[in-house]
C-alpha cells in the first residue's frame, strides 16, 4: 500500500487557456478512501487520469508512495482503474475477465485460478464465474469490474464514475459496497463522481474542485459543518443550503425581517457591507405567518418524502436555490402549496460569508 501526492499538478490543455488542474496540493493517506467531487468541467477526472499515466502532467510531480511517477508510464505505476464503462470482455466468462490480467502477466494457473476464486467471494460472484457479461446485471458487471482490480493487488485503486450507468436503487446498494470493500481491503482509493451525495456517503475525506482548483479537502462532517467559502457551502448538501443575500446593519446581517448577530470579528473581516447567511433546509423550522425573527413565506411546492418533506417557498425580495428558499418539516404534516408561513432560523446553525470575496466569516467565540 501507499501514499498519493499531487505536488503542485498542474495540466493545460491548451497554451493560454484556464488550466484543467491548476497547481493541485493533496495528499491521500496510505489506505485511505478519498473522493474527489466537483461540477461537470472542474477537473476531476483529469486528476484522476495523472494519477494514471492517461494525461501528461504540465507542471509539478505526482508521488505514489516515495516513488516520482510523474514521467511514468501506467504500466509500471501499479494502480488498478475501475471505469464507467466496466470495459468487460464480452466473449469471456466473469472468471476470465477477471484473471485476463494475470493471465497476461504468465503467472501460474493454479494461482490465476486462487486469486480468481478470493476475489469473487469478496464480491459475492461465485456462482456467476462461467456466465458471460452479457447475461449479468449492471451491478454484478461493475462487480466484475471491481474484482478485475482486486486480484491485481495494486497499491491504488482508481474509480471513475463506476456507478453513473445504474439506476438509483442500485447505486445505494453498489456505493455502499465499494465502501465497506475498500475499508475490508485496505487499499489507498481516489473515486471521482459528480454526486455529492454519493462522495459524502463514501469518502473518509472528499475534495472539491471547481474550475481546477481545490477548494477543500476534508472529512464529509467537517465540509457540511464548516465549509470554507459559498461554493463548497452550496455545493455540499441536498438539497442545496439556501443563500441569501443581506446587507451589514447596526444589529447585524439583516435581510427583509430577519437579522442575524455579526461578531465584532465578523465585521473586522468583512470587505463590503453585503454578507451571504447560509441557511441550510434543516436549520429553518417553520412558525405562524409573521413570527418574530423569520422570513414571511408562502409554500410553492411540497416534497413529500415520508418521514420528511421539503417545503420550497417564496419569499418577496428573497432569491434562495432556484429562486426558492427551502426548509424541511416533518413528513405528513399537513402544510400545502399556498400555505403563509414563516422560516424561523436556528441561529446556532447560521453560516455567514463575505458576498465579495465568498470566504466564510470567522464563527463566533
Amino acid at each position: 500500500m501507499a501514499t498519493v501526492t499531487f505536488d503542485n499538478a498542474s495540466r493545460i490543455y491548451q497554451s493560454g487557456q484556464r488550466p484543467a488542474v491548476d497547481s493541485l496540493n493533496l495528499t491521500i493517506d496510505d489506505g485511505e478512501f478519498l473522493v474527489l467531487v466537483g461540477p461537470s468541467g472542474c477537473g476531476k477526472s483529469t486528476t484522476l487520469r495523472m494519477l494514471a499515466g492517461l494525461e501528461p502532467i504540465d507542471g509539478g510531480n505526482v508521488f505514489i508512495g516515495d516513488i516520482d511517477v510523474t514521467m511514468l508510464p501506467p504500466r509500471e505505476r501499479d494502480i488498478a482503474m475501475v471505469f464507467q464503462s466496466y470495459a468487460l470482455y464480452p466473449h469471456m466468462t466473469v472468471a476470465e475477465n477477471i484473471g485476463f490480467h494475470l493471465k497476461i502477466k504468465k503467472l501460474p494457473k493454479d494461482e490465476i485460478t486462487q486469486r480468481v476464486k478470493e476475489a469473487a467471494a469478496l464480491l459475492d460472484l461465485q456462482d456467476y464465474l462461467n456466465r458471460k457479461p452479457a447475461k449479468l446485471s449492471g451491478g454484478q458487471r461493475q462487480r466484475v469490474a471491481m474484482g478485475r482490480a482486486i486480484v491485481r493487488q495494486p497499491k491504488v485503486f482508481l474509480m471513475d464514475e463506476p456507478l453513473s450507468n445504474l439506476d438509483a436503487k442500485l447505486r445505494v446498494q453498489t456505493r455502499t459496497q465499494i465502501a465497506a470493500l475498500q475499508r475490508r481491503l485496505g487499499v489507498t482509493t481516489l473515486y471521482v463522481t459528480h454526486d455529492q451525495v454519493e462522495a459524502m456517503t463514501m469518502g473518509d475525506r472528499v475534495a472539491v474542485l471547481k474550475d481546477g482548483i481545490l477548494q477543500q479537502c476534508a472529512s464529509p462532517r467537517e465540509l457540511f459543518i464548516n465549509p470554507v467559502n459559498i461554493f463548497v457551502a452550496g455545493f455540499i448538501g441536498s438539497p442545496a443550503m439556501n443563500l441569501l443575500q443581506a446587507h451589514v446593519t447596526e444589529g447585524g446581517a439583516t435581510i427583509g425581517s430577519m437579522t442575524v448577530p455579526l461578531t465584532p470579528d465578523q465585521r473586522g473581516s468583512l470587505t463590503s457591507e453585503a454578507v451571504t447567511i447560509g441557511l441550510r433546509p434543516e436549520g429553518l423550522s417553520v412558525g405562524a405567518h409573521g413570527a418574530l425573527g423569520g422570513l414571511d413565506a408562502t409554500v410553492e411546492t411540497v416534497e413529500e418524502l415520508g418521514s420528511d418533506a421539503f417545503l420550497y417557498c417564496t419569499v418577496p425580495g428573497v432569491e434562495g436555490v432556484e429562486g426558492f428558499v427551502v426548509a424541511r418539516a416533518e413528513g405528513l404534516s399537513g402544510t400545502r402549496a399556498s400555505d403563509r408561513i414563516s422560516l424561523i432560523p436556528d441561529h446556532g446553525v447560521v453560516h455567514l460569508f463575505d458576498t465579495a470575496t465568498g470566504l466564510r466569516l470567522t464563527s463566533p467565540k
